[in-house]
């Protein structure tokens, strides 16, 4: 089983961090490629593709007041992942009942992309 750890730019383009947006864009890209390529080898590629989470990364986001109001406002969950909420989508992924799963890239969200 191999899980890459795209992102929610993996889907949509982002602002100011175009490096970042291309490189998970590409992510998201290779991880499809290789499902096609090893599934035929017994082997899982897949990816989580987090959303906003509170992490080092994100600390500027979140203090800002208006930024962070507005991302608040469009995540249906109502809060930033916490690290923890990812373990469960890694779990099922690494788990035999995703044993016929390739190619997907699972939001983890809050319902981000639902919006």
């Amino acid at each position: 089983k191999v899980i890459n750890i795209a992102s929610l730019l993996s889907f949509q383009g982002g602002i100011r961090i175009p490096s970042y947006t291309a490189s998970k864009s590409g992510l998201a890209g290779l991880t499809r490629l290789l499902a096609c390529e090893w599934a035929q080898h017994g082997i899982n590629v897949n990816a989580i593709a987090p959303g906003y989470f509170v992490t080092n990364n994100t600390e500027a986001l979140r203090a800002d007041p208006v930024r962070n109001e507005a991302i608040l406002a469009r995540i249906p969950a109502g809060h930033w992942g916490e690290p923890r909420e990812l373990g469960g989508a890694a779990v099922f992924l690494a788990s035999a009942a995703a044993a016929y799963i390739h190619g997907v890239v699972l939001p983890v969200d809050g319902g981000w992309l639902a919006r």
